[in-house]
């Protein structure tokens, strides 16, 4: 958490720290869902979405309230270094932001609704930060994981930017990318459903305070 001092640049990849061939730690069961943590078998109708949102331990406590929703997880996306720990993503030297991965059925809750409460539970104009938590691993990113995935991305980022706009807020910073270019690795076991094992712990919801427009 926090991070003042932190760098605010992405490192290229031949600046980023090596990391490692394999990940170093094991995990088991969510501790609130009680299904995997580690959700690399997606179940037959079920989809995925990659989220970077900030402080990644509030963003998990939020989505896996959310009805549909299978499993969700903590990790690190966007980056060069392979199977970074918590301490090198944090350095800034890793090029990844915290992110949180949400395996849900669609026929109980949408990809847009997963989107637009993204948009409502952060302040996606920051850039490399979240309130007074300041660096890379921060910054708020979409990573898609099919076509129309992109395509439902795109358009309600467009329709928030433009509600954003109105009222004359900054301009959105989502970095938005194919979830096949950056590579997902699953955090330290601590840090998963970390606000279920810590419930007075760190949460960090900087918003815009906008709703997303409701005739979207």
């Amino acid at each position: 958490m926090f991070g003042f001092g932190k760098p605010t640049t992405l490192p290229t990849a031949d600046e980023a720290l090596r990391g490692r061939d394999e990940q170093p730690w094991t995990l088991g069961e969510h501790v609130v869902l009680h299904t995997p943590v580690v959700s690399d078998d997606v179940p037959a109708g079920h989809e995925v979405a990659l989220l970077g949102l900030g402080c990644f331990w509030g963003a998990e406590e939020i989505y896996w309230q959310v009805p549909g929703v299978w499993s969700t997880s903590v990790g690190y996306a966007g980056g060069s270094t392979p199977h970074p720990t918590y301490e090198e993503v944090c350095s800034g030297r890793t090029g990844h932001t915290e992110a949180i991965r949400v395996v849900f059925d669609p026929a109980v809750v949408s990809y847009a609704d997963l989107v637009k409460k993204f948009f409502e539970i952060h302040d996606p104009t920051q850039g490399m930060r979240q309130g007074n938590d300041v660096g890379t691993q921060y910054r708020s990113a979409i990573y898609w994981t099919t076509p129309e995935q992109e395509q439902t991305a795109r358009e309600l980022t467009k329709v928030y930017g433009d509600e954003l706009a109105r009222r004359g807020l900054g301009e959105i910073t989502t970095e938005i990318r194919p979830a096949s270019e950056t590579p997902y690795y699953y955090a330290e076991d601590p840090h998963q459903q970390y606000l279920a094992k810590n419930p007075f712990g760190y949460r960090c919801h900087a918003n815009t305070g906008v709703a997303f427009p409701a005739t979207a």
